[in-house]
């Protein structure tokens, strides 16, 4: 359908974004040069130069899916994303993980979807020639590497990937629920991507075999080099690298095939981690760039995203039955579907929820979309596109993805005046055609026990819930090596590829300023795309509240968003909108954030917003009984996910019940219901000043625009003497405990082990953190994830890492590992502790400090990362060349001190060992844990400090 561009092509992609209202004035324009060629082999390659750091990104995208897979082996193209970063001929056993800790990558990735699978990270230039030639290798260089012994480990990591996200979380078998039903047995989207836990163990290494040879074929991928880098050379070494890969089968193209569903259907489950009922409704619709899906995605956003929305208007404000309804159109390559999702307040009867649907359907068949409105939701898209091509490996996925999708990398044109041309009459017209009086899929998600809930007249969902079996797993010993005949090469590849230059790290100039009202201002200047970036912190949040009112920051913060005294919360939400702008403000721990995302064009009406929302919050009554029965559901929520549990859980046993830093932000529902409007008012009189606030910007606007433009905000906003409180750091347990929060029937137990460690201001904080690199820090480069994943394959991923701010910090090792080797994942982590000091090799320190230092050319690319960098600068007084004075530290790092480092900060026998799982069949095991008789802590007091 669209032509194949087999020869050097060089094109830039012009970018014209605007409401395309007749009275629009303005218009935004943006290009993304790139060069697309292909080799003989049938690889497609597109380069795109940017210049604004000294970075790379490389991604290399299989055109293959779940979509592609055959019944009974689901889940392939999934396992197969694991696999292809553990090892391959050239590289060795942990292959390209090994290689982008060693060059400072941002560490490779990769992910799967129905219809692709790609490979990824950014890395400094100078390593391009190193990620082409590992790239390549798993092209041409991996599959004799894959044994029997690590198809058995990763097939353990993965189905700890689907207990982490899909059996042991909240709703989470609702998608495979619904694609069961809403596509055929034989239709490619009858699954789900990370295939079915029984499909995985079933599958075997002639099948692995068989998959790579078919789809994992040069003819078949696409390669995007994007960054700062030389074209002709980089066109050399693409050539050098894969020229020699031979073609594969010729891979035909699917065809596109709707969802069918020939009678509504009914569905319902009991879920064991739901406090709340869900009722999801779906619609079969359209497959992505087809021109309808346009206007899809408009009318979702409109019937449910904001206040104007009629399910807004009619669920949310009129019955009172949800906080919010999520609507959305998923598209693929093959089909689409449009989703409309409540999770409505406890006790809600879903029959009940379904009725307030249908009368929201019929608001809008009413009332319809009026061009303002459209225009609203087209600004919105437009800021959001610039969002997506912020970063070099974002400009990398879109160029692939039209690549693939669109058979050109240059379709962002035409993709763009797609989502232009959408009118009002459209998105009608898109409603009576795949919704209105039309089949459907409605599925009932209820809490344990409370069947009576779902949609009556629904049948129950099959729904495979894994048992807990103790010893149920093999074994395997992975670190078997593969014996084969190597794949021949016309040159030694075996031999890594030197460095390229060394990049120029330019640290960006940073200016400091304060307002005579106290407020400290921190900037960037950055013309990359045209947007700005801010946040506004405000010091106090949580910490200033007190017992009796917890969650009265975060609640202030909310109502701040609800409207000002000049604008309803609907007319204020509409205002930012049609600007295309972000605006949120929220409460953490220890402070107010306001932060904004907005076109250049727009940056001076949306201050003019901020300010009013700062200043003249509305105080809205109804607005705030809506934001504490909001609040009531998610703590609700949070009662049953594993995650929060545990989270919430180790605040109080680092902290003790009585300190307010062990709190929930949200508060309890008892608080959270006593607290009055007059409550936030105080709260908002008392600690919303200047004088303990910081602003940072990052973005296209100078540093004299920026002040001048702050001027109106100086004079308005008086500032208050605020005393914060003094804050101690928390005293490390003098001995170790295990302390066990039972979840029934868990699928995963959620460790959290650590203790109250250091501040961020203690001369030890950094260099603790280089020592930490190897073990839990440095992702696959780290022990933790190289004994208990690619080890054990008892986890999908384990971390540790000190966190601190000016008071207090903590060290803590997070992980989600299999029930039933619960305590042989707790007791290798208290091995691997006990043993990490002696056991520190040179090539472990040199591992670190070839990240820790080359890393810092990525260390400024996103608006993102140089907020970061205002923020710390800001908070602890730093340097704007601290980045500088931290790579010292790391160069002059010896192995005797990171024992010495481990030795203080690392001792297993004191620490705060916890486990939130299943303690009818794990608690009494931790025993052998060698702390004593684990305690259980289902009633949320914690230890007395």
């Amino acid at each position: 359908m669209f032509k194949k561009l087999s020869l050097v092509a060089l094109s830039t992609i012009i970018i014209s974004c605007g409401s395309p209202s007749p009275n629009s004035s303005t218009k935004a324009d943006f290009s993304v040069d790139y060069e697309k060629f292909e080799l003989d082999n049938g690889l497609d390659v597109v380069f795109h130069v940017d210049r604004s750091d000294p970075v790379v990104a490389v991604a290399l995208t299989a055109h293959v899916g779940s979509a592609r897979e055959k019944e009974g082996r689901t889940g392939f193209a999934h396992l197969f994303e694991h696999l292809l970063f553990l090892e391959s001929e050239n590289l060795g056993k942990g292959g390209l993980d090994k290689l982008s800790a060693r060059v400072g990558g941002s560490g490779a990735n990769g992910s799967t979807s129905r219809d692709r699978t790609n490979y990824f990270q950014t890395v400094p230039n100078d390593a391009l020639e190193k990620m082409i030639w590992a790239e390549a290798d798993k092209l041409g260089w991996f599959i004799n590497t894959v044994t029997d012994p690590v198809l058995a480990k990763e097939k353990q990591v993965v189905k700890n990937e689907k207990r982490q996200g899909v059996d042991n979380r909240p709703y989470g078998h609702t998608s495979y629920v619904i694609d069961k039903n809403l596509y055929p047995a034989d239709h490619p989207y009858n699954w789900q991507v990370i295939g079915s836990l029984e499909d995985l163990q079933n599958a075997t290494l002639a099948d692995v075999k068989e998959f790579f040879n078919r789809w994992y074929v040069p003819n078949n991928v696409t390669l995007v080099v994007s960054g700062d880098f030389d074209v002709d050379q980089a066109k050399a070494l693409v050539k050098k690298y894969f020229d020699e890969i031979p073609r594969g089968e010729e891979v035909a193209p699917l065809s596109p095939r709707s969802g069918v569903v020939e009678n509504t259907i009914k569905l319902y489950h009991e879920d064991n981690f739901a406090r709340l009922p869900e009722l999801t409704l779906t619609w079969p619709t359209v497959e992505q760039y087809q021109a309808d899906a346009y206007a899809l995605d408009v009318l979702t956003q409109y019937l449910a995203s904001g206040k104007k929305a009629p399910f807004y208007q009619v669920l949310v404000e009129d019955k009172k039955l949800t906080s919010r309804v999520s609507m959305y159109n998923r598209t693929s390559e093959l089909a689409g579907q449009l989703h409309l999702s409540v999770r409505a307040y406890a006790d809600t009867d879903l029959d009940d929820v379904q009725a307030a649907i249908g009368d929201a359907f019929a608001k809008f068949e009413a009332e319809g979309i009026s061009q303002k409105d459209l225009d609203r939701i087209k600004a919105g898209q437009e800021t959001g596109f610039y969002n997506s091509l912020s970063s070099v490996l974002g400009k990398g996925f879109q160029l692939a993805q039209y690549n693939i999708f669109a058979n050109d990398p240059g379709y962002i044109q035409k993709d763009i005046e797609q989502i232009l041309a959408v009118s009002t009459d459209d998105v009608m017209r898109v409603y009576n055609k795949y919704i209105k009086g039309k089949n459907y899929i409605a599925t009932s998600f209820v809490p344990q026990g409370q069947l009576a809930l779902a949609l009556e007249g629904s049948d129950k969902a099959e729904v495979v819930e894994e048992a807990i079996v103790q010893g149920a797993e093999e074994t395997f010993d992975a670190s078997i090596q593969a014996e084969y005949e190597r794949t021949p090469s016309s040159f030694d590849r075996t031999v890594e590829p030197p460095y390229g230059k060394a990049p120029e790290i330019t640290v960006p100039k940073v200016y400091e300023t304060s307002l005579s009202n106290g407020l400290k201002v921190y900037g960037i200047e950055n013309d990359e795309v045209p947007l700005v970036q801010l946040n506004l912190v405000i010091d106090g949040g949580q910490l200033v509240e007190s017992m009796d009112k917890l969650g009265v920051a975060n609640l202030t913060a909310d109502l701040m968003t609800k409207g000002t005294a000049n604008k309803t919360p609907e007319e204020l939400e509409e205002a930012i909108e049609q600007l295309g702008a972000r605006i949120n403000i929220f409460a953490t721990k220890e402070n107010i954030r306001v932060s904004a995302n907005t076109l250049t064009k727009n940056y001076a009406a949306t201050l003019d917003l901020i300010e009013e929302m700062l200043l003249e919050p509305r105080w809205d009554e109804k607005e705030f009984e809506l934001a504490k029965q909001s609040t009531i559901s998610q703590i609700r929520q949070q009662e049953a996910n594993p995650n929060a549990i545990a989270a919430n859980a180790y605040q109080i046993l680092i902290y003790g019940k009585d300190d307010i830093r062990a709190q929930n932000t949200l508060g309890t529902m008892e608080t959270v219901e006593q607290l009055t409007i007059a409550d936030l008012k105080n709260y908002y009189a008392n600690y919303i000043s200047p004088s303990v606030a910081k602003l940072h910007v990052v973005g296209d606007i100078s540093e004299s625009d920026l002040v001048a433009s702050l001027s109106e905000l100086n004079t308005a906003w008086e500032a208050k003497a605020v005393q914060l409180p003094e804050l101690s750091q928390p005293a490390a347990p003098s001995e170790s405990k295990v302390y066990f929060y039972d979840v029934p029937n868990a699928k995963q137990s959620v460790l959290n082990i650590g203790y109250g460690a250091m501040p961020a201001t203690d001369e030890d904080y950094y260099p603790a953190t280089v020592m930490n690199y190897i073990l839990g820090g440095g992702g696959f480069a780290s022990q933790l994830t190289q004994e208990l994943r690619e080890g054990k394959g008892y986890t999908y991923g384990i971390r540790s890492n000190f966190s601190g701010n000016k008071a207090d910090g903590t060290f803590t090792i997070s992980s989600g590992v299999r029930t039933n080797v619960t305590l042989e994942s707790t007791a290798l982590v208290k091995e691997i502790l006990a043993d990490y000091g002696k056991n520190y090799s040179d090539q472990d320190l040199a591992t670190t400090k070839g990240y820790l230092i080359k890393s810092n050319a990525r260390a400024f690319e996103t608006a993102g990362a140089k907020l970061s960098m205002l923020e710390n600068i800001s908070e602890f007084g730093w340097s704007p060349d601290y980045v500088k004075d931290r790579e010292a530290i790391v160069r002059d790092m010896t192995v005797e001190e990171i024992q010495a480092l481990s030795k203080k900060y690392l001792d297993p026998s004191k620490m705060i060992w916890l486990v939130v799982g299943d303690a009818k069949t794990q608690k009494a095991r931790l025993k052998q844990l060698g702390f004593g008789e684990p305690v259980l802590i289902n009633d949320m007091t914690g230890p007395e400090k």
